[in-house]
C-alpha cells in the first residue's frame, strides 16, 4: 500500500510538470505571429512638391500621382525605410492647372530638356534617426536630406527642400522659366523661377 501511494504520488508531480513546461514553452512560430512587421507600400504613398516662381517667391505646387517601389518589410518603420528603392515616373506629374497647360510645360521644358527624363529614381537611407534620399535625376545622383515625422497608425511624413543646382538642372530651369516668362513675373516686372523646390513624402506601413 505504501508503495502505491508513492507511486500515485510521484505519477501526479509528473503531470503537474509536464503541463507547467507546455504551459511556459513558445514555439518559434508562435513568437513570430505576436511579432509586428511594418512594410512599405506604394498604394499608401503621395509624393508632393512646391516650386516657387516670382521675386516674392509664389509657390506653385503639384504631385507625382504614381510612385512605385520594391516592397519591403521591418521590424520598426525604420529598418522598413532603411534601404527602401523607389523610382517615379515623370509622366505621373500633376499640378491640378485650370488651364490645361501647365504639366505640359513642365514635362517638356523642364525635364524634357535633362537626360534620363522618363524616370525619377533613388534609395532611401534610414539609421539612427537620420533620412537621406540618394535621389537620381538628370543623370546625377545627389543626397537630399529629410526629416522624418512618425505619427499614430503608422503614418510616416518626410520633409525635404531641393536645390536644382545639385542635380545640375540649372539649364532646365531656365529653359521652364523662358516658356513661363511672363507667368513668372512679379508686381516689380522680374520674371524669376526659385532653385529651390520643397518635398513632402507621406506613406503609411501596414502590416505585412
Amino acid at each position: 500500500m505504501k508503495k502505491l501511494n508513492i507511486l500515485l504520488l510521484c505519477l501526479s508531480l509528473s503531470i503537474v510538470a509536464c503541463k507547467k513546461d507546455k504551459k511556459e514553452t513558445k514555439t518559434p512560430e508562435a513568437e513570430a505571429t505576436t511579432a509586428e512587421v511594418f512594410v512599405a507600400k506604394p498604394e499608401a504613398t503621395s509624393v508632393k512638391w512646391t516650386a516657387y516662381k516670382t521675386t516674392d517667391k509664389v509657390g506653385v505646387g503639384g504631385e507625382f500621382t504614381t510612385v512605385n517601389f520594391e516592397e519591403k518589410s521591418g521590424a520598426t518603420p525604420e529598418e522598413a525605410l532603411n534601404g527602401l528603392k523607389f523610382s517615379i515616373p515623370v509622366s505621373s506629374l500633376f499640378t491640378n492647372d485650370a488651364t490645361n497647360t501647365r504639366d505640359a510645360k513642365i514635362k517638356t521644358s523642364f525635364f524634357g530638356s535633362m537626360v534620363d527624363t522618363a524616370l525619377l529614381t533613388g534609395t532611401i537611407a534610414y539609421t539612427n534617426g537620420n533620412c537621406i534620399a540618394n535621389l537620381t535625376m538628370n543623370g546625377v545622383t545627389h543626397e537630399l536630406p529629410l526629416e522624418v515625422a512618425i505619427g499614430d497608425e503608422r503614418r510616416v511624413t518626410l520633409k525635404g527642400t531641393m536645390n536644382l543646382a545639385d542635380w545640375n538642372a540649372l539649364d532646365a530651369l531656365a529653359a521652364l522659366n523662358k516658356v513661363c516668362f511672363d507667368l513668372h513675373k512679379g508686381a516689380d516686372g522680374v520674371s524669376k523661377t526659385w532653385e529651390d523646390v520643397a518635398i513632402q513624402v507621406e506613406t503609411y506601413l501596414r502590416k505585412s
